[in-house]
């Protein structure tokens, strides 16, 4: 058993080398050589975010700031997304070596299957919309060792969360109400998001985050999700898109109010660094979590400005919208969870937040008509 998978992780290694890295020796090279000459270990880590956007120069900040902070014993050499592998490769990418780690989106491996539970270790429709209460989840709740127990089964190790923004929705056709998604042509992630919108109507449709702007620009879809509204004017979305759907002032977002990130190492990479150094850089990705969402909210100030001056219109979804969303995002957090007793154990640690008095998102009635199969 063990050799066998050793072959299959060989034979995806040689895949990726094969077709996905040719860009690494073009783009590497210079920072490779230098790193040679110094002390301590250069790791290849790519974001899931492009260049030229607020969430990619974050990144790369941040990793430009950890050689220091480990007082050289590591340094971080930056990609960006779709750089070395496609942003839905990056988790097989991580752990066969290709890459040494991954600042990425959970979701992603729900979809592709090689991890359900990543539907609910981000943000999901109707969840938990303020980003203290995923703190809160992984920090006191015990998602945290969860997400490490489940990313150890695909040789990887999750150092920690990495906050976002919300995401939205861009359209070239007026939203005023749920209804108006029916018959819509909508990119959204897949997996329990996309569910959600087919529930209401929607034609939904998967597409990797460079393919979003081209398509809205060539009419091949009617909307978008995406992420928030600085990246998504770096990226043009002003340009392609006439109106920005959020909900109404009580919850702006409703289906991913806190698009949460990750970051992920290589489990062999991790196990070769120093016990302290693993907590340094545990606290590091600490750090990159508040520096990654206030350098988002600073440049979501600007943002809204350059969207309204584009002529870019905001339209709003009602209280009641919000009532008949939550009854059908419900059933469906159940019915994802219990296809993989993991992914119902990650629901129910979001439930217990949910139903603590402070959080008060949920009570027992609204989930009393179902079971968590764990």
């Amino acid at each position: 058993m063990k050799n066998t998978k050793c072959k299959r992780r060989t034979a995806l290694k040689k895949i990726f080398l094969g077709s996905g890295v040719a860009a690494l020796g073009g783009l590497a090279t210079p920072y490779i050589r230098d790193a040679k000459s110094a002390e301590g270990k250069t790791l290849k880590v790519q974001s899931l975010w492009t260049e030229n956007t607020i969430g990619y120069r974050t990144f790369k900040r941040w990793c430009d700031s950890v050689q220091e902070l480990t007082s050289g014993e590591v340094t971080l050499l930056p990609f960006a997304g779709g750089t070395i592998a496609e942003v839905f490769d990056m988790m097989t990418a991580t752990s066969v070596g290709v890459l040494d780690g991954m600042h990425w989106v959970p979701h992603y491996a729900a979809i592709t299957g090689a991890m359900p539970a990543g539907a609910f270790l981000t943000s999901f429709p109707m969840g938990l919309p303020h980003p203290h209460q995923w703190d809160m989840l992984f920090d006191s709740y015990g998602a945290t060792e969860l997400a490490r127990e489940l990313y150890a089964r695909h040789g990887l190790y999750f150092v920690g969360h990495v906050h976002h923004d919300m995401n939205l929705i861009h359209s070239n056709k007026p939203i005023n109400s749920l209804d108006d998604f029916k018959g819509l042509q909508l990119r959204m992630p897949g997996g329990l998001i996309a569910d959600c919108f087919k529930a209401i109507g929607a034609r939904t449709v998967t597409l990797a985050g460079s393919e979003v702007r081209p398509a809205l620009e060539l009419g091949a879809i009617d909307a978008a999700d995406f992420a928030g509204p600085a990246m998504n004017y770096d990226l043009g979305f002003a340009e392609v898109s006439k109106y920005i759907v959020m909900g109404p002032t009580s919850t702006p977002c409703l289906h991913q109010p806190v698009d949460l990130t990750v970051v992920v190492f290589n489990q062999d990479v991790w196990n070769g660094l120093a016990k302290p150094t693993q907590a340094l850089l545990t606290e590091l990705v600490r750090a990159f979590s508040y520096e990654h969402f206030t350098a988002h909210q600073e440049a979501n100030i600007a943002a809204w400005a350059k969207f309204e001056d584009a002529g870019v219109e905001v339209t709003r979804l009602s209280e009641d919208d919000v009532a008949r969303f939550r009854k059908i995002a419900l059933p469906l957090w159940f019915d994802w969870a219990n296809r993989d007793p993991d992914s119902a154990r990650v629901l129910k640690l979001h439930l217990d937040v949910m139903q603590n008095p402070a959080v008060a998102h949920i009570n027992p009635d609204d989930i009393k008509a179902y079971d968590l199969k764990l």
